[in-house]
């Protein structure tokens, strides 16, 4: 999560918005990577999203089987499914949608939990790792004046 937290600080700087992802396979970091929405153009480059693509090319692997993902964020119901379709182990988070929600983002009412339970997935999802550091990545966003930047 350190990692995950370390590289959303890092899209900050960039002008990006406070979410970061990172993906280890076994005992091999295979990506680690920020939120590019802004950065693309492209609405769907959420940090989950952004690790994906970077962990299949980095495994040439489409599905990531004994994945563990680590995100400053509970994933939105677009980033939960994509991380079931890779068939990632587990997922850990801090943050909450309601924690995204309250920061201003235009978040779904739709829990990771309740996207796995309805569809009958097999990812575990364990919630709250380093929950405050991860939440004060909201707050250093809107100190960096970018809070016109959510969606």
């Amino acid at each position: 999560m350190r990692l995950a937290i370390g590289k959303a600080q890092d899209g900050i700087a960039k002008g990006q918005t406070p979410f970061g992802c990172a993906i280890a396979v076994g005992d091999q970091i295979v990506s680690v990577s920020h939120n590019q929405v802004w950065l693309t153009t492209d609405i769907t480059a959420h940090a989950e999203v952004t690790a994906l693509r970077e962990a299949c090319r980095q495994t040439g692997q489409v599905h990531l089987l004994g994945a563990l993902v680590a995100t400053t964020c509970e994933p939105c119901p677009m980033c939960m499914a994509a991380l079931h379709w890779a068939r990632v182990d587990a997922v850990y988070y801090g943050a909450t949608i309601a924690d995204a929600a309250a920061a201003g983002f235009n978040e779904l009412a739709v829990g990771a939990e309740e996207i796995l339970k309805r569809g009958g997935s097999r990812v575990k999802l364990a919630s709250g790792l380093l929950r405050e550091q991860c939440t004060a990545l909201f707050d250093e966003w809107k100190a960096a004046g970018l809070s016109k930047r959510s969606y």
